[in-house]
């Protein structure tokens, strides 16, 4: 047969005894070395068997097989089966690349079996070997001669092969110490020659000769130069172009993605800025026009009154001129008489009840409580939202689904638990290693500190407590992320990811020594070259030190650098700032009874740390956190600030009940005092909030912490203006002759209560629109704050209203308002207590903002603001001052380096089983150039815009891999007793492969896989990882989901166009974070939509309430959008990001602005007074100062107690935004409001036309008819 015709011709050219050729000349023809001679005896701890020398060519070397009876060697088929046994580990890893692994594969053939051996080798060292009682002359070093052209095409050809498992290069794992970056084609060939390495059967001192170089070279070697093949080449074989993530010369060209927009500008400035200016400018100039024309135009007005043609003209108190006249009774139009039949109606309506509720006070009082209560007793059942991804997500978002479809068909994302360590101030070291040369060791990398880690590692994983939900001790293993034993981890199959992990948690193995000769130098090694060794090569059995140990962890998986240190620059891992402890645990769902058990570990890991962290003895300056912290801290400092809200209320509390008392002598203080009118306003407000809950309670609709800080505090501001309106209204009021009190009450309840029911129902609309809101918490405040305001103002139609009356009648006899039985004998004036506020600002305020000059400066200064703003929240802000995970943030984002993991999931529809389906997501020979992994990596080539940095591990190529008969390793026993097991990395036995063609094993071995039981070839899910870069702020994390979302829509695209693929298949990326992030893509939007709709009801109800009025609605929703835009800027200029937590203060805005607001429009609307300028001047003082005691003066101290809160959520989004809504409010209100009224106002009174009507044709009876 044809191997017996090989050996035939071998043995015509070579002596045919198992020696070595120690004479052999250097001459074609000659064999170096010849057949095998048993094992190499300085060889020991080999992977494969050392043997050294004393089937098929075209499968092994084809490049030597000249066809049968042409083949001739230096080698026996024995020899040609140990080759190929030797480079079967190496091909595993390089047979991705067919031209790579035939040019690997060449220079050893031509070593190993080429007949002119002699020319291009030359044997340095040989020894006697025993085998069978026969002593043998063995090789066991030689030199090899080969041309730098070759070895560095060769090299070319490999550097770029990727392992997809880890997003590395196999070169790296073929390099030694130094690693994929520093690998050179002497360096490659270097480790292939050195029999430490575990896989070389004997040293090889490989020579690269540059050509034309003869110096050195012994008489009669040529230095082999044969043809190396491209990586974009096809093999002789047959074998396909290495693929595009394996070979840059086998890409297609792709065009790069096109840079970040450049900013706009004009003239080198911000061009929105610009536009802003001109903008601006044009405001300006036409406001001033206006102002002037109109001027211009009552000059010429005054001058037509001199001559008699004008009527009723002349100046008002202020100095400005009085162009309005009364309109005759034919001029009202039907608006005006809605206008006022609309008052009238509200009035009287209100009158009526007024009175009603003030002669029954106690039967009314009693009815609101029963009614309160009923409402409240819903609170039994109260459900309190606390997980961030029900809180921020809605359960039909894009982000909630694919998490949703994610975890039900993989497990859900492992929980974390992590600690960072540092030792700064530490000196660092250097060393002078025998293999990779002076090393520079920080302070943090050294022997004493690792050991302290593993001690403590050791004690976190031997946590042992009584679980009530087991019945039983628990322990790690328990809930531990085990991916290569889930049903019955141990202990050691825990993933634990630390640097103790490149020496499998072994003291021994840390300190363990050795002497080593390397060209003939001779030095100490120990574990810091071990770690060097690892750091480059974390996928190695065995490093290449004599220690011989190796870098997997104790279960079985290796651990990337990135996990273990941190705080290094490119890929300097001895100089790294950090180090790195991560328990990975099991994320079970919450109805899980082993979520308790994980949450109970999680807390006991966090005592221990803690503890740690405290003791006199700890080296170490360190961050940490558990998956539970974020939650943990959350409620903790909600906790912590409840008395902090408690404060505030209380100082709102004091200011009312000082705020609403007469004050008229000190001897009638008690008497004229409402504290207890105060505490009623306050439990009026509590009682709305309790019903609203309560009623939300018992259907179902969940509350959240935010509910229970902000909503009580927009109720009590809306409360606390409607009770100063009412009560100084009251006050100021004189009681006519023969007027029951009870009448009075509900006069001036006539009066008021129609603004309070326009303030109100436009807040309560307001909110009612906003829970159309897709965000769950924006939508139950929402939904919570609009019942609760509604409430509010029928607790105070009723039972605040009946407070008022029995302290009135209180009053009105004299008696002490905290001792009901104690009476004064000083009376009350007969004149009414305008206090202090209403004259200061009749007489002052009023007159000086209403001048002319005044008016034009506050028009000209309000229309200079400006507006920006940014989108996000980042975590660290939700928690406390001082907090630990404050300090693990600060950590996590200097030391880490690389970001969270990213899964790209395939739903089902796509064909794995047919060739193009697995070309459409592998990235190895012959697959796709387009293929979903192979644009992955194309994304990976550019991490500044893409946010990707590793790129994704395919199961598909792992298959594919096996599928190759070339590849026949793998961590499963193949015999023996634990044949099928999982074989730890301390074991070196050639193992079967992972991927065995059963149901129950690839169930068992395949986590990214998701079948049908029923039919193996039908994937419902699959997930192919990768890993971001390191995101550090929430714009990063959402600009990473954008650009994920799209890489991944365009995969979908291009696999949707393979034959037999399901028009619904979907890839769509995947990651924890997502869910938070999500609602800042389209927040902006989303926040418009919300505020519009809350905006709207604002113009419609003042409009219906103020009989179709609707400049005065108009001039309304004006100032209440400019008030919530201002916000929004002074956000910016403040530091307050735009967030979902800032859009549920931005809804709020908008109710406190309608407080500002409203009243102010309607009592301008409603006066009598015959000019615009006096009419707004009426508005000012009296609505005014009632607005600014009860909102501004009622707001701002609760605000400021704020200050004092632990949580930077509140200072921020709760002290520093409601601080800045509240002055904006009162200055929009207050300020710019009146001024803005004083010129665009409703010129026609309808108070004062229709009273002309009625008293010209005495038609007052006649209201009722229009």
């Amino acid at each position: 047969n044809s191997q017996q015709q090989i050996v035939i011709k071998l043995r015509s050219y070579c002596v045919c005894l198992p020696q070595v050729v120690l004479e052999a000349r250097h001459e074609p023809g000659y064999c170096a070395f010849y057949e095998e001679c048993g094992r190499n005896p300085t060889v020991v701890g080999s992977l494969l068997p050392p043997i050294i020398p004393c089937l098929n060519y075209s499968r092994v070397c084809p490049m030597l097989d000249r066809g049968e009876g042409s083949t001739t060697a230096c080698c026996s088929i024995k020899q040609l089966k140990s080759l190929e046994m030797s480079l079967m580990l190496s091909k595993a890893v390089l047979m991705r690349c067919p031209s790579c692994a035939d040019n690997f594969a060449h220079l050893h053939c031509i070593n190993t079996c080429s007949p002119d051996q002699t020319t291009t080798i030359n044997v340095t060292r040989t020894m006697n070997i025993t085998t069978l009682g026969i002593v043998k002359e063995a090789v066991v070093g030689y030199q090899a001669y080969l041309s730098t052209s070759f070895a560095d095409k060769s090299f070319e050809s490999c550097k770029n092969v990727r392992i997809p498992a880890t997003g590395g290069y196999a070169i790296a794992t073929m390099c030694g110490r130094y690693g994929s970056a520093l690998c050179t084609a002497q360096r490659w060939y270097d480790f292939q020659g050195d029999s430490s390495n575990g896989l070389a059967p004997l040293d090889i001192d490989f020579r690269l000769i540059p050509e034309g170089v003869t110096e050195g070279i012994p008489d009669g070697v040529v230095p082999y130069a044969g043809r190396a093949l491209g990586c974009n080449e096809m093999t002789p074989t047959g074998a396909e172009v290495c693929s595009c993530q394996d070979c840059q010369a086998s890409c297609p060209v792709v065009p790069s993605p096109p840079p970040p927009a450049e900013p706009f500008t004009i003239g080198g400035v911000d061009g929105y800025l610009v536009l802003c200016v001109i903008f601006l400018c044009v405001l300006i100039l036409a406001f001033l026009l206006f102002v002037l024309s109109t001027y211009l135009l009552r000059k010429e007005e005054g001058k037509d009154s001199e001559k008699g043609k004008g009527k009723r003209k002349g100046m008002d108190k202020n100095g400005n001129n009085v162009s309005e006249r009364l309109i005759e009774p034919w001029e009202v139009t039907c608006t005006d008489k809605n206008s006022l039949a609309t008052q009238e109606f509200l009035g009287s309506g209100f009158r009526a009840w007024g009175t009603l509720v003030a002669s029954h006070p106690l039967k009314v009082l009693l009815a609101s409580a029963v009614v309160t209560a009923a409402f409240a007793t819903g609170l039994m059942h109260i459900e309190l939202t606390t997980d961030p991804v029900q809180l921020w997500s809605a359960p039909n978002s894009r982000a909630r689904m694919e998490k949703d479809f994610h975890d039900k068909h993989f497990d859900p994302f492992f929980r974390t638990n992590q600690m960072i360590l540092t030792a700064p101030g530490r000196p660092g070291h250097f060393y002078d290693s025998l293999l990779f040369g002076k090393q520079n060791f920080s302070g943090i990398i050294a022997k004493d500190l690792i050991l302290e880690l593993l001690k403590l590692q050791r004690k976190i994983q031997n946590i042992e407590f009584w679980s009530n939900d087991l019945n039983r001790m628990a322990s790690l293993k328990d809930v531990c992320f085990a991916p290569l034993n889930p049903s019955n981890p141990s202990l050691t199959d825990c993933a634990v990811n630390s640097l103790p992990q490149y020496f499998q948690n072994s003291v021994a193995n840390l300190n363990a020594k050795v002497n080593m000769t390397e060209l003939g130098v001779t030095k100490e090694v120990d574990w810091r070259d071990h770690f060097i060794y690892c750091v480059n090569s974390p996928l190695s059995f065995k490093d290449i030190t004599d220690l011989q140990l190796s870098c997997m962890a104790d279960y079985g998986a290796p651990v990337f650098p990135f996990l273990a240190v941190g705080g290094y620059e490119k890929e300097g891992y001895t100089t790294a700032e950090a180090l790195i402890l991560t328990f990975s645990l099991n994320n079970y769902p919450r109805d899980n009874i082993k979520f308790k058990v994980a949450l109970e570990w999680e807390q006991r890991f966090l005592d221990i740390v803690q503890e740690y962290q405290k003791s006199p003895g700890n080296p170490f300056t360190f961050a940490y956190m558990a998956e539970r912290s974020l939650e943990d801290e959350i409620n903790r400092t909600t906790a912590e600030d409840i008395p902090i809200f408690m404060i505030s209320y209380a100082v709102i509390f004091v200011y009312i009940a000082v705020a609403l008392g007469e004050y008229t002598s000190f001897s009638r203080i008690l008497v004229d005092s409402k504290f207890l009118v105060g505490l009623g306003g306050i439990l009026v407000v509590g009682c709305s909030v309790l019903a609203s809950m309560g009623f939300y309670a018992w259907i179902g609709i969940p509350s959240s912490l935010i509910i229970l800080q902000v909503v009580p505090f927009l109720v009590l501001a809306v409360g606390a203006d409607n009770i100063f309106i009412f009560v100084l209204e009251y006050q100021r009021d004189a009681r006519r002759p023969g007027e029951k009190r009870e009448e009075r009450i509900g006069r001036v309840l006539g009066n008021v209560a129609p603004s309070m029911l326009l303030c109100s129902l436009s807040e309560s609309v307001c909110f009612f629109l906003g829970a159309l809101s897709t965000m769950p918490a924006v939508k139950s405040f929402a939904l919570y704050a609009a019942l609760a305001v509604l409430m509010d103002f029928v607790l105070q139609m009723t039972a605040f209203v009946a407070l008022l009356s029995l302290d009135a009648r209180r009053q009105d006899g004299n008696r002490c308002e905290l001792a009901c039985c104690v009476t004064v004998k000083t009376t009350a004036p007969t004149k009414p207590n305008e206090g202090f506020l209403l004259p200061a600002m009749r007489k002052y305020y009023a007159p000086v903002l209403l001048h002319p000059v005044t008016r034009v400066i506050v028009v000209n200064k309000r229309l200079s603001f400006d507006l920006l703003y940014i989108v996000g929240l980042d975590q660290e802000l939700a928690m406390p001052q001082g907090s630990y995970m404050l300090e693990y943030f600060k950590y996590l984002y200097a030391y880490f380096e690389v970001g969270v993991p990213t899964y790209f999931v395939t739903t089902k529809g796509f064909n794995f089983t047919s060739i193009a389906g697995m070309n459409a997501t592998c990235s190895s020979v012959g697959c796709d150039p387009f293929s979903l992994t192979q644009k992955i990596q194309y994304a990976t080539e550019y991490p500044d815009l893409s946010y990707m940095a590793i790129p994704a591990n395919s199961w598909v190529d792992d298959f594919i891999d096996w599928l190759n008969p070339g590849s026949k390793c793998c961590r499963l026993y193949s015999i023996g007793p634990n044949k099928g097991k999982f074989c730890p990395a301390s074991e070196c036995e050639t193992l079967s492969s992972l991927f065995v063609m059963h149901e129950y094993n690839i169930k068992k071995h395949v986590s990214n896989l998701m079948y049908n039981v029923t039919c193996v070839s039908v994937l419902l899910a699959t997930r192919f990882m990768a890993y971001h870069t390191a995101l550090t702020t929430s714009k990063e994390f959402t600009a990473a989901l954008k650009i994920a979302r799209e890489l991944a829509h365009n995969i979908t695209l291009s696999m949707r166009s393979i034959p037999g693929t399901s028009q619904d298949f979907e890839v769509f990326p995947y990651t924890v974070t997502y869910v938070f992030y999500e609602q800042y893509l389209t927040i902006v939007s989303e926040g418009l939509f919300n505020i519009s709709l809350c905006l709207l009801p604002t113009f419609v109800v003042c409009c219906l309430l103020l009989g179709m009025d609707l400049r005065s609605g108009a001039l309304n929703l004006l100032t209440i959008i400019m008030i919530t835009v201002d916000t929004v800027g002074v956000m910016t200029l403040w530091g307050i990001d735009y967030n979902a937590v800032a859009l549920i203060n931005l809804v709020t805005a908008v109710g406190i602005s309608v407080e500002f607001v409203s009243h102010m429009t309607r009592s301008f609307a409603m006066s009598i007074q015959p000019t615009h300028v006096e009419r707004a001047k009426e508005a000012t003082a009296t609505m005014g100062s009632a607005v600014f005691a009860g909102v501004a003066m009622t707001n701002l101290p609760g605000i400021v107690v704020l200050a004092f809160a632990k949580a930077q959520l509140i200072q921020i989004f709760f002290f520093r935004l409601n601080l800045v809504i509240t002055l904006l409010g009162m200055a929009h209100g207050l300020i710019f409001l009146p001024v803005l009224l004083s010129y665009f106002g409703e010129s026609v009174c309808v108070r004062a036309c229709v009273r002309a009507w009625a008293r010209r044709q005495s038609l007052r009876n006649s209201w009722i008819k229009w």
